[in-house]
């Protein structure tokens, strides 16, 4: 039987104080996890389509792969940038204190940076060993170059979505039993397929670019990092998180 919304928020809601609560070194060490985890999403959609027939349904199925990091981070409880713009949220909507608001940018601030970090050995590692066969690499570098967005307001518009499909999974994922793994496969596939924009999966594919010397490191900046960001965080608070608030706190008065 379905649970309804209010025991789906204090899920959320629990999880995301304990969250805060954490060791700021435990955070760290979660967060680097998660970033070199989330490299596995270029390098399985990348092997896809290396694998995979120059056809129509090339796309479709290769890009499944960009799930692959999701469900290692998601499943092994790291911690992950995006899913903190809907859980540690809650706590300081419900409080609404100075506290609170600094605890939440501790964790967003240790989070992000290892997360970033962890991205860039991943990127440095599959982009300056070569190791993998020329097919793969090459493979790589074409994922990674239709990462690349046409300005800044469009990566801005394209991650809003993306961080408010991934907040809305953080949201179902309590009451998904086993449907956990089918959840996330599916959300994470159309922010692949429609060409959203996240900043953690994204940043590998764009550091791999600087590091083959495809693309300056201020154009990971300036191209990326910013706008992705800020549609992220938009995304994630603005229409989930406190529409979730709104809904089941505003609910009781």
């Amino acid at each position: 039987m379905a649970v309804g919304a209010h025991v789906v928020y204090e899920a959320v809601r629990l999880e995301g104080e304990d969250e805060l609560e954490r060791p700021a070194v435990a955070l760290a060490w979660s967060g680097f996890a998660a970033g070199l985890s989330m490299g596995f999403s270029l390098l399985a959609e990348a092997a896809l389509s290396a694998c995979l027939p120059d056809r129509p349904s090339r796309r479709l199925i290769s890009q499944a792969g960009y799930s692959v990091g999701f469900l290692v981070v998601i499943l092994g409880r790291q911690q992950l940038y995006t899913e903190n713009t809907l859980t540690v949220v809650l706590p300081l909507l419900l409080h609404k204190n100075l506290e609170t608001f600094l605890r939440v940018l501790r964790l967003w601030s240790i989070v992000l940076a290892t997360n970033v970090v962890g991205t860039f050995l991943f990127a440095l590692t599959v982009g300056r060993l070569h190791f993998l066969d020329s097919g793969l690499q090459q493979s790589l570098l074409e994922v990674s170059q239709a990462h690349m967005g046409p300005g800044f307001w469009t990566i801005f518009a394209r991650a809003i979505f993306a961080g408010w499909l991934i907040a809305l999974m953080v949201w179902m994922l309590p009451n998904a039993g086993s449907s956990r793994v089918a959840i996330i496969v599916i959300i994470t596939y159309l922010i692949s397929l429609a060409r959203l924009s996240h900043i953690i999966a994204g940043s590998t594919n764009i550091f791999f670019l600087v590091l083959t010397g495809h693309l300056p490191l201020g154009g990971y900046f300036t191209e990326f990092f910013f706008p992705t960001l800020l549609g992220n965080i938009f995304g994630g608070v603005s229409l989930v998180a406190a529409l979730a608030h709104a809904q089941v706190v505003g609910g009781k008065r």
